[in-house]
């Protein structure tokens, strides 16, 4: 059964969040690759604003297709979540409450997580065409330049996610390898 929740993300809401709970996800997020986060926090070292508001905000690590005919946007599966962690523990201490990506996070990240109370949500991959069809609207904000790797705002509805590592610490893919390692124990 999902849970329904909207953006902004508070700690009300992600309190209520637990790793294994399945999420439809609906308002604005943000998408960042690996470029956007490096100029992030570039702009925030020479002490300038981001170019948009991190507070109770989502990111969704997504380089989006073009879109065709008839789309909002193109496919938008996620990308590897690792590549973003050098940065994302000052970003969730700005107050970033949500990322959206796939695969493990660093002990850094979980850690900023923890301390300043964010959630860590993962998409399916390879299910890009059907994300894009949850994409209501596709707005650049930021770093044009990058091309698909620019950051937009994303309107979303009923973006279909999973909670893997909630705010406090409890982490999906740890959980999982346990209950494998039972199974084949037999137990």
């Amino acid at each position: 059964m999902y849970k329904k929740i909207n953006t902004p993300l508070t700690e009300e809401i992600i309190s209520q969040l637990k790793a294994g709970d399945l999420v439809l996800l609906s308002g604005e997020i943000y998408t960042a690759r690996d470029e956007a986060h490096k100029r992030m926090v570039d702009s925030l070292n020479k002490g300038e604003k981001l170019p948009f508001k991190i507070k109770n905000s989502v990111i969704y690590y997504v380089g989006p297709c073009p879109p065709t005919p008839g789309q909002i946007v193109g496919s938008c599966g996620p990308t590897t979540s690792g590549r973003m962690d050098k940065y994302t523990p000052l970003l969730i201490e700005l107050g970033l409450k949500g990322m959206i990506g796939k695969g493990y996070r660093s002990e850094e990240v979980i850690n900023a997580m923890k301390k300043y109370k964010a959630v860590y949500f993962t998409a399916i991959g390879g299910a890009g065409a059907l994300l894009a069809e949850k994409v209501k609207e596709a707005k650049v904000v930021a770093y044009e330049d990058l091309g698909t790797e620019a950051v937009y705002k994303f309107v979303v509805e009923d973006f279909p996610i999973i909670v893997t590592i909630d705010m406090y610490g409890n982490n999906l893919y740890e959980a999982e390898k346990e209950k494998y390692k039972l199974m084949q124990k037999g137990e």
